[in-house]
């Protein structure tokens, strides 16, 4: 870790590294984590008899109960207050969009064509979202980021307009790693942030400008959101404003918007790519509705804890999603249960195996460990936003959170992928133990894509704790990185958000695993027998949320 955080009266590295050498007692590598049991956890996870792990459904039954089962078997303590469970209030939102948008200005009228044109949907729970000739503002990129100098509202007001916006960062592109960070994305270019900002700023409705190489997906996957149910937090009782409606459109129509308008898309991407950008409005009106239903249930995060024996007031967490999508489409074979063994049996089994090696160890941690199963990330990270927005544990608490989305199938690898890498001190904790047995960390290969914004540890970056994230290498141990390569491209075609995505131990290799697991465990354990405190690095945007409460 380079910078810790003076303030707290921490004792520095030196403790960290002491405490270390003396761990190495009791607990050496290859003999902490047991692949036989990671084995037969993603084997039942992943099961027809879970059915998917849906959330709502018998699914998600069988699956906090087996996670709580083996939590007591174990002899882990509950984590939420004498219980294993907390709930998470959702709402199922099932939007059904008008088949046009009418476009109207001075210099002629448009109809838009809904799933081909546009796709569009709502967080409001009200029966119909209607509006009629909403005036339409160009917002740039729709950011608003104190710490870059940046503002693409300034000077304008867009309560109850339409806001078009532009996808990804303003460096992404430009090869100038000054402007922002360049082609790695930053929460500012996540389509997420774009519609929370948006409805900061009182909008009516938010449409992204859909780019398929700065989105990193077609517009194809877009239009899979039209006409469809969306899962969101039950916040009922909230007076938090929200868009009438969110969206995206193609970029051909875009252009045809920027030339009834009289202006030139290349010229504004170019001006929005500039601090001193200034809102253009649009000179157009919009109308459309769509009809809306509503249902609410409750699903659960599943919470274990081994306390710690000196400062049990201070807590790592680890982190894996339970959930998958449950029983959907039939593929070409006729299965139409969409098991998820990668995606996440295999990070819900590291995660009870973590525990078990915890709680098994011959001493116990100083700080308090946590394990918590999250619910609903395949839906929208709502499992852990809802820890995020009602934590156990208090934040100001929280030394780190360690999350596992996607354990490695394919046998050994001489590298693991640091996602996000340059965001936290974290990073130099993994770096040292993947060096201690001759492994190395890597960065990501497409950081254009923004993959450390889209899974749970997200949640936990956003209210300033710091989250480590790692993905499977590349760097094949026999075979080198063009196989290993292959080896993930392959998931991604034939298996990945599919059915065929279940346990095969003929095409798994789970030596990866194990290696991958055991680096997550130490660095959680140094941690945990640790007084420092890491922080996020300079020029994160997390940062400036942790040092706000962290004095």
């Amino acid at each position: 870790m380079r910078k810790m955080n003076a303030l707290l009266g921490l004792a520095g590295l030196g403790l960290l590294f002491s405490c270390q050498q003396e761990l190495e007692e009791y607990d050496q590598h290859s003999e902490i984590i047991k692949k036989e049991n990671l084995e037969r956890h993603i084997q039942t996870l992943s099961s027809d008899d879970f059915m998917g792990r849906m959330p709502f459904t018998e699914g998600e039954t069988k699956t906090i109960n087996y996670l709580k089962s083996n939590f007591e078997e174990m002899g882990l303590e509950p984590g939420n207050e004498g219980s294993f469970f907390q709930e998470v209030p959702l709402v199922k939102i099932t939007a059904s969009p008008a088949d046009q948008m009418k476009i109207k200005s001075d210099k002629g009228d448009l109809k838009l064509e809904g799933l081909k044109d546009y796709v569009i949907w709502t967080q409001r729970t009200e029966k119909q979202v209607k509006f009629e000739d909403a005036e339409m503002v160009f917002a740039g990129f729709g950011i608003v980021a104190p710490e870059y100098g940046w503002d693409d509202y300034k000077n304008i007001d867009v309560k109850d307009k339409i806001v078009v916006v532009l996808v990804n960062d303003p460096g992404f592109g430009t090869e100038d790693e000054e402007l922002f960070k360049g082609n790695t994305m930053t929460n500012y270019g996540r389509w997420t942030y774009k519609y929370e900002e948006a409805a900061r700023q009182g909008a009516l409705g938010c449409l992204i400008v859909h780019n398929t190489i700065p989105a990193g997906y077609g517009f194809n996957v877009v239009q899979n959101n039209w006409n469809t149910s969306k899962l969101y937090l039950d916040d009922r009782g909230s007076t938090a404003y929200k868009n009438a409606f969110e969206g995206w459109i193609s970029l051909p129509i875009a252009n045809k918007l920027f030339d009834l308008a009289g202006l030139n898309e290349r010229e504004m991407l170019a001006k929005a790519r500039k601090a001193d950008f200034q809102a253009v409005a649009l000179n157009m009106k919009a109308s459309s509705s769509m009809e809306v239903s509503a249902e609410y249930d409750v699903s659960q995060n599943v919470i274990a804890k081994v306390e710690g024996s000196k400062r049990p007031d201070e807590y790592i967490i680890y982190t894996a999603h339970w959930d998958h999508l449950g029983i959907g489409k039939p593929d070409e074979t006729g299965d139409s249960i969409y098991n998820g063994a990668l995606d996440n049996a295999s990070g819900t089994a590291a995660l009870l195996e973590i525990a078990r090696a915890f709680q098994e160890a011959n001493e116990k941690p100083e700080r308090t460990v946590v394990f918590l199963a999250v619910t609903a990330e395949e839906q929208g990270l709502w499992g852990s936003a809802y820890y995020a927005e009602n934590p156990v544990f208090p934040k100001e608490k929280t030394v780190a959170n360690i999350n596992m989305d996607g354990i490695n199938p394919y046998g050994k690898m001489k590298d693991i992928v640091l996602v996000g890498k340059g965001q936290s001190e974290l990073e130099l904790l993994l770096e040292e133990e993947a060096e201690k047995v001759d492994r190395y960390t890597s960065p990501e290969p497409t950081p254009s894509a923004g993959y450390y914004f889209r899974s749970d540890h997200f949640n936990f970056a956003k209210i300033g704790i710091p989250a480590l994230y790692t993905g499977t290498g590349i760097d094949h141990a026999e075979k080198g990185k063009e196989y290993g390569k292959e080896l993930q491209d392959n998931y991604t075609a034939q298996y990945y958000h599919k059915p065929s995505d279940e346990y095969d131990p003929e095409r798994w290799n789970l030596d990866g695993a194990l290696d991958d697991v055991e680096l997550l465990y130490q660095v959680g354990k140094r941690l945990a027998f640790s007084s420092d405190w890491p922080n996020w690095k300079e020029g994160s945007e997390f940062k400036a949320a942790r040092d706000a409460y962290m004095k």
